[in-house]
């Protein structure tokens, strides 16, 4: 049973910063590509970030030089650092994974992922 739980989230003004993690657990961790999606109300699910198994990463463009992706295989867990933080960022981030079947971090493999953690609210106020 994979299991992924989220922290982090919270309400900060533009320009702030957040560090979200995911502690992940019941799957071979290491194999699997580890990644972030977000939904804000009223919009479709997006990819934001995603790491392979030996450490590539991938960002969308709106979050590309902003955001960092990591993760510590000691501790299980994920991280997305979230910089220059923009009203456009507020939504509901989760921590996904799932084999790496599709292609790490494309959109097929965002449409794809099978496996989610809860959730975390991000709000970003002007």
């Amino acid at each position: 049973q994979v299991q992924l739980v989220e922290s982090g989230g919270g309400s900060v003004q533009a320009g702030g910063s957040l560090r979200l993690s995911c502690a992940a657990s019941g799957y071979t961790y290491r194999n699997y590509c580890m990644s972030w999606l977000r939904q804000a109300p009223g919009k479709e699910r997006e990819g934001v970030a995603a790491i392979t198994s030996d450490g590539h990463t991938s960002y969308a463009d709106s979050v590309k030089g902003r955001f960092t992706i990591s993760k510590d295989n000691a501790k299980n867990t994920l991280y997305l650092q979230m910089n220059s933080l923009k009203p456009d960022d507020t939504a509901m981030y989760y921590c996904a994974a799932d084999e790496p079947r599709w292609g790490c971090g494309s959109r097929v493999y965002y449409s794809r992922v099978n496996y989610w953690g809860q959730g975390t609210q991000v709000t970003v106020s002007s």
